[in-house]
C-alpha cells in the first residue's frame, strides 16, 4: 500500500505570508498611506474636535470664572477701582460685621430644612396615587407634572395674586371654613411658609422620577408578600421604600443643592430684591446678588459664594456618608 499523503498543502507566499510580513500588512491597513496616522489616532482627533465647543465653554464660562472668583474673594474688587489684595478681610467682615449675612443664612437654612422633606414626601405620595391603574390616570399625571414646566416668573406673579390677603383665592378658600387667612407675603412670619407652599405645588418633576421608579419595582415581590400575609403598610416600608431608595437619595441631594440656590422667587416677589418685609425673604443668594450688582462689591460677593460652596459641599458629603446606611441598590449591596 502507498503511504498516506499529508493533508497539509503548501500555499504560495502571498496566501500564507510570514509572521513579520503579516504584522507589516496589518500596520499598513491601520495607517494612512499619505500621513502615516493610525485610524485610532484619526478617530481621537475627530472626537476632540466634536467636544471642543464644550471644552472651550467649560474653560471660558465655568472653570475660568470659578478660579477668578476664588482670587477675587481675597481682594476688594468692585469693578470701579483697581483690585487690591486684602487677605481674609472679606471673610472676617462676613462673620463679624455683616448682620445681614447671618439673616440671609438663617432664611436659607429655614427654607432648606422645611422645603426639602415636605417636597420629597409630597412627591412620593403623589407618585403612589398616580401609580394606580384607573381610568384617566394619564390625564392626572399630566396635570400634576405641568407646574414643573411652566415659566417661573409667570408662576410667581400668579402666586402673588393667589396669596393676596384680601382678594386671593387661598384666603378665600380658607374663609369658607371660618379660617382667617394670614397676610402671607406681607407678614414676616408667613413669607417663607408661602414660598414653601409654592415649592410643594411644583413637585411634578420629583413625582415623575418616583413614578418611574415605582413602575420598575417587580410585581413578584408584592405577590410573595401577599402570600406571606403582609399588610399594605408592611409592603410599603419593606418593599417599596427600599426599592426606590436610590431615587429618594438622588432627589434629596439635588433638592438640597437647589434649595440653597433659591433666588428667583425672592427677587420677583419682593421689591427688586429687597428681601422685604423685614428681610424675611432675604435669602443667601439674594444678599450675595445685592452685594455684587447693587453696590458692586464683587470681592465680598465672591467670598460669600465660596462660603456657600463649602456649606453645600459639607452637607453633600454628609448625605453621601449617611446614604450608605439606608440606600439599597440592586443586588442587595449598599454603595
Amino acid at each position: 500500500m502507498k503511504p498516506q499523503q499529508s493533508a497539509n498543502i503548501a500555499l504560495p507566499e502571498e496566501h500564507n505570508p510570514p509572521v513579520g510580513k503579516g504584522i507589516q500588512l496589518a500596520a499598513s491597513r491601520n495607517s494612512s498611506p499619505k500621513t502615516g496616522i493610525s485610524r485610532a489616532a484619526k478617530e481621537n482627533i475627530w472626537g476632540y474636535l466634536f467636544i471642543s465647543p464644550w471644552i472651550v465653554g467649560f474653560l471660558g464660562l465655568t472653570l475660568g470664572p470659578l478660579l477668578f472668583s476664588l482670587a477675587a474673594s481675597f481682594t476688594d474688587y468692585n469693578i470701579t477701582s483697581k483690585m487690591n489684595f486684602i487677605g481674609l478681610d472679606n471673610f472676617v467682615r462676613m462673620f463679624t460685621i455683616d448682620d445681614l449675612f447671618w439673616t440671609s443664612l438663617w432664611n436659607t437654612l429655614y427654607y432648606v430644612i422645611f422645603s426639602v422633606p415636605l417636597t420629597t414626601v409630597g412627591a412620593i405620595l403623589i407618585a403612589l396615587l398616580l401609580n394606580q391603574k384607573i381610568f384617566g390616570m394619564k390625564v392626572f399625571r399630566t396635570i400634576y407634572y405641568l407646574p414643573a414646566i411652566l415659566s417661573g416668573v409667570a408662576v410667581y406673579f400668579l402666586w402673588m395674586q393667589l396669596l393676596s390677603p384680601s382678594t386671593g383665592l387661598v384666603n378665600t378658600f380658607l374663609g369658607w371654613f371660618g379660617i382667617d387667612g394670614p397676610a402671607w407675603l406681607f407678614d414676616p412670619e408667613w413669607t417663607k411658609p408661602a414660598l414653601i407652599l409654592m415649592k410643594m405645588w411644583a413637585v411634578g418633576g420629583g413625582m415623575l422620577l418616583y413614578l418611574a421608579s415605582l413602575q420598575g419595582v417587580s410585581r413578584e415581590m408584592y405577590e410573595a408578600a401577599d402570600i406571606e400575609g403582609a399588610t399594605s403598610m408592611q409592603k410599603f416600608f419593606y418593599i417599596t421604600l427600599p426599592m426606590i431608595s436610590p431615587i429618594i437619595f438622588f432627589d434629596i441631594i439635588t433638592s438640597t443643592i437647589g434649595a440653597f440656590q433659591i433666588f428667583q422667587e425672592a427677587y420677583v416677589m419682593t421689591e427688586n430684591g429687597s428681601g422685604a418685609p423685614a428681610n424675611s425673604l432675604l435669602f443667601y443668594n439674594l444678599h450675595m446678588w445685592n452685594n455684587a450688582f447693587k453696590v458692586f462689591d464683587m470681592g465680598y460677593a465672591s467670598a460669600m459664594a465660596w462660603i456657600l460652596f463649602i456649606i453645600v459641599m459639607i452637607l453633600t458629603v454628609i448625605n453621601l456618608k449617611l446614604g450608605k446606611r439606608w440606600v439599597h441598590y440592586e443586588g442587595g449591596e449598599n454603595k
